[in-house]
């Protein structure tokens, strides 16, 4: 598991809203993408208002699970809306192979 940044939001009964990813990366590339995850996260702290923290969770069979905290469903709308708008999140979109899956949900 790759662990760059979390919100602790959740411990002090704050609502935020939670984007879950799934995604495939072929597994000559996981060190890659490992690698790219800092710039990603940095881009994200300059660019997305409303961001918390994400969390990398590796999974079996070349699966990944991309965990991010946002303040608001708004904020992770307009994130949404920017898509790969900096270097650094385009160097880690980059790397994944398949988007498996996308939710929102509410941290209670």
């Amino acid at each position: 598991m790759a662990r760059l940044t979390c919100s602790s939001a959740y411990r002090h009964g704050v609502t935020t809203t939670v984007e879950l990813t799934r995604f495939r990366v072929s597994p000559e590339r996981a060190t890659d993408l490992v690698a790219a995850r800092a710039g990603m996260i940095a881009d994200f702290q300059a660019d997305r208002d409303g961001f918390l923290g994400a969390t990398l969770v590796q999974l079996p069979d070349g699966e990944w699970l991309d965990i991010v905290e946002w303040r608001s469903p708004e904020d992770f709308a307009a994130s949404r809306s920017k898509g790969g708008n900096l270097p650094g999140i385009q160097a880690f979109f980059a790397l994944i192979d398949e988007v498996v899956s996308m939710e929102e949900g509410t941290s209670r």
